[in-house]
Parts: structure tokens; C-alpha cells; sequence
């Protein structure tokens, strides 16, 4: 079966390991528990006709004193930036991990996950705001990893573009 390793990355407490937990376990916890390294998890799926398991690979989060290990990206297919959208900052702070990673791995299939979009009242991004500052040339998809809303098509979205590019 084709493997494909996509890498979750972004700030602390954006909820990359609560996306990867309601994609592949259907769960949430409101419980915080800190990254530390990486954890991988895996999910088969179809793209088309053609059987892949994706190898999701959850990134501890950058701080602002430390890059993202290079080490953990190296060979990735895809990427999935995640933001909080209660937390702009975490949003416009992608542009720089962007940089870090795309020297690592050059331009490859990423979607950004704007996430936490159940707390209404407290989401900082417009809601017509289709652009909003981060990662330049990625496609946004604005999720909840609580409720699930906009998981499934995250991923989905990406194995299929990781399938469409001839360098993956």
C-alpha cells in the first residue's frame, strides 16, 4: 500500500494533536497535553481507486525560541499548517514556519487548518475573511476539531493533492 507522511506544524496549543486524535480516532478531549517531539499516528484511506495510508506525523509546537526540527519534516508528502483562529497571532506566525519548513522540504502539498471555529465568540478572523495573513499559496480549510467540522475534508484535501504531485 502507498504511504504518504503528511506533518502537522504550527504554535503551541493550536490543537494539531486534537485534529489528529477526531481524524483518526473520532475523539476530543478538552484536556491540554503538551507535544513533546513528535507523535505519529496513521490512517488508511482512499484516493480514487487507490488504497493510501497516511503516516500523520504530530509535530511538538514552535515557540518563539525554538525552530521546527528539521529532522522531523524531512521526507514529508504533505503538510498541514494549523492555526487557532481565536488566537490571530498564531495565524500570521505561520508565515515563518512556512519558510522554515518549505527550506526543508521545498514547495510541497499543504493545507492550512484554521481551527477552533466552534468559539464564535471568541474567533478573531473575520468571517469573510478568506485570506487571512499566513502561509503564502495554501489552501485554508477553517475547522473544529471539537465538533469535527471541516477534519475530514482537511485531510481528504491533502491526500489528494499529495496523490496529484508528480515530486510526492
Amino acid at each position: 500500500m502507498l504511504q504518504k507522511k503528511i506533518c502537522m506544524v504550527g504554535v503551541f496549543g493550536t490543537g494539531k494533536t486534537c485534529l489528529v486524535q477526531q481524524y483518526v480516532h473520532s475523539i476530543f478531549s478538552v484536556k491540554y497535553l503538551s507535544t513533546v517531539g513528535v507523535k505519529i499516528d496513521k490512517k488508511e484511506v482512499q484516493v480514487g481507486d487507490q488504497p493510501v495510508t497516511l503516516m500523520l506525523w504530530d509535530l511538538e509546537g514552535r515557540d518563539s525560541n525554538r525552530d521546527v526540527n528539521g529532522s522531523y519534516v524531512r521526507g514529508a508528502h504533505g503538510l498541514i499548517y494549523v492555526a487557532d483562529g481565536t488566537r490571530r497571532e498564531t495565524v500570521e506566525q505561520l508565515s515563518e514556519i512556512q519558510d522554515m519548513v518549505t527550506g526543508v522540504v521545498g514547495e510541497i502539498p499543504s493545507v492550512m487548518a484554521l481551527n477552533k471555529i466552534d468559539l464564535t465568540d471568541e474567533w478573531q478572523l473575520g468571517s469573510s475573511d478568506e485570506n487571512p495573513p499566513g502561509p503564502n499559496g495554501v489552501h485554508r480549510i477553517r475547522t473544529s476539531a471539537k465538533t469535527g467540522e471541516g477534519v475530514e475534508a482537511t485531510f481528504q484535501w491533502l491526500a489528494e493533492a499529495t496523490m496529484r504531485n508528480p515530486v510526492t
